[in-house]
């Protein structure tokens, strides 16, 4: 069953699911991920496809080639990820809140609550009492 939608290149969309898996600790450092034949018939997509989900994961230091086993994960991988990934959230997320929080007039202590407002009711939904 594929899982990817329409929203860019499909090599893109797998290579973005699999760093996901690394960055939430589904596949963890050293453990082998799928292969090219697994991925394509999976996603069902053309094996250079997958092929190249992995080249990018490769070329971006998340995974590794073993000669004659596989693709692994890279040691290192998901701390680098997730550092990556928290700079970029706070580019895209914070920074622009913190500025518009400035141009309402919202202070910090505001600001602290409405967002631990939203986290509490995160929280509730994401735990299925909501």
């Amino acid at each position: 069953m594929s899982l990817l939608d329409d929203g860019g290149p499909i090599f893109a969309q797998i290579a973005a699911e699999l760093a996901n898996q690394i960055a939430d600790g589904t596949v963890g450092e050293g453990e082998r991920v799928a292969s090219t034949n697994e991925l394509a018939a999976f996603y069902r997509v053309n094996p250079a496809t997958a092929a190249r989900s992995l080249t990018v994961l490769s070329e971006e230091g998340l995974v590794e080639k073993r000669r004659g086993v596989g693709m692994f994960v890279a040691k290192g991988a998901r701390d680098r990820l997730v550092r990556a990934r928290r700079r970029r959230f706070a580019d895209r997320y914070v920074r622009p809140m913190v500025v518009e929080a400035g141009r309402l007039g919202i202070g910090l202590e505001e600001l602290l609550r409405l967002v631990r407002e939203e986290l509490d009711s995160a929280e509730v939904t994401a735990g299925g009492r909501a």
